[in-house]
């Protein structure tokens, strides 16, 4: 895994088929290299499950069984791709991009999400509020794109977090909070006028608030 670091992956490791099923339905990953050999929920039940609730995410199967029986049961069920161990990392790197390359053909040409008079492109990450430039970092970036492609959705912060920061976050960081008011400056917009602080609960973007004028913004004089 630390190869995949280097590679400028930001990785997510995880030691059983069970906690994989809830971490992948929680989060926005890549790709996924999913071991057969796994405790508690073979891999196969894992990816199987996964395809199930309609996550789309390429899987490429780690295994030690090359039988060409384990091989089609593992693309049957939905797997993209896989990789008998032990494996070549120049192999395994080459397959990863393969598959993402498949994934971005497959995806809904949808580059521009627009809530109000907030513009988001997600290809070239530009945001526009009003017409004008507004820039924000990479987190940021994340963050918003999570926000405001699923409208009126309830985002806890641990999940926020273990969206954009991994799952091996420390969940009494206040970091989510400080994202959000940033981005709520960048953007000119206070809580009621666009990301909503639900207390106790997390945010959530409400397409409606969104129309409303922000406290942080010039009224018009008519």
């Amino acid at each position: 895994m630390r190869a995949l670091q280097v590679e400028g992956h930001n990785v997510t490791r995880l030691d059983s088929g069970k906690d994989a099923v809830s971490v992948v339905r929680g989060g926005d990953f890549a790709f996924i290299l999913l071991d057969i050999m796994l405790p508690g929920k073979s891999g196969i039940a894992v990816c199987q499950e996964l395809r199930f609730r309609k996550i789309n995410t390429p899987i490429i199967m780690l295994t030690a069984m090359d039988s060409t029986e384990d091989i089609i049961n593992g693309l049957k069920i939905g797997a993209d791709d896989y990789i008998t161990k032990p494996f070549d990392l120049d192999e395994l790197m080459a397959r990863i991009e393969s598959v993402s390359r498949r994934q971005q053909g497959l995806d809904v040409v949808n580059t521009e999400l627009c809530i109000a008079d907030v513009h988001m492109h997600t290809d070239s990450k530009i945001v526009t509020v009003s017409g004008k430039d507004v820039s924000l970092t990479a987190k940021e970036l994340s963050i918003l794109e999570l926000l405001m492609s699923n409208p009126n959705k309830l985002f806890s912060r641990e999940r926020i977090l273990n969206n954009i920061w991994g799952a091996n976050s420390d969940p009494l960081t206040n970091v989510v909070d400080v994202y959000i008011g940033r981005i709520r400056k960048k953007l000119g917009k206070d809580e009621s006028s666009f990301i909503e602080t639900v207390r106790g609960l997390g945010y959530r973007i409400d397409p409606q608030a969104g129309a409303k004028p922000s406290a942080n913004l010039p009224k018009r004089l008519d």
